[in-house]
């Protein structure tokens, strides 16, 4: 394959890369967003608490420490999400990375293969210039004691 069909395949297959990790890491801020919101909920929560805990009933009391552990449990599935995100963008990345590496080995074989082709071709016509077959006396005698005609 041209060194040109490498590069345009390459290219190819990485065009829509940059747009794939922009979604990417924009649902990664989207997440973290979210986190923070959320961790903002609880420290309201927390601090509503502690300062009526005195004052609230034990059922208050527990719908309180409900809502701030389901908010806990939403912050982990966000975190968990954006892990799960986190590691598909990595292996795209390194899809690429290992197709790249791939090709490039390819390219470089397509190219030892053609130097070794040019240098034989090389090689073969500097042969033939050597010097040119000619016949002798002394070459035409060797050969021809060695040949024996039966009539």
């Amino acid at each position: 394959m041209a060194a040109g069909m490498y590069l345009e395949h390459y290219l190819d297959s990485i065009e829509n890369l940059p747009f794939e990790l922009q979604r990417n890491f924009q649902l990664m801020r989207d997440l973290d967003q979210r986190t923070e919101d959320l961790k903002s909920e609880i420290d309201k929560l927390a601090t509503e608490y502690i300062s009526n805990a005195r004052t609230l009933s034990s059922e208050e009391k527990l719908g309180l420490l409900k809502q701030i552990q389901e908010a806990y449990g939403k912050c982990k599935e966000f975190g968990d999400d954006k892990v799960q995100l986190a590691m598909q963008t990595y292996e795209m990345v390194d899809k690429h990375i290992r197709r790249l590496d791939t090709d490039l080995a390819r390219f470089e074989a397509d190219l030892k293969e053609k130097q070794i082709e040019s240098s034989d071709y090389d090689s073969s016509s500097s042969k033939g210039k050597k010097k040119p077959f000619s016949v002798t006396e002394d070459n035409q005698k060797e050969h021809t004691e060695d040949v024996k005609f039966d009539f």
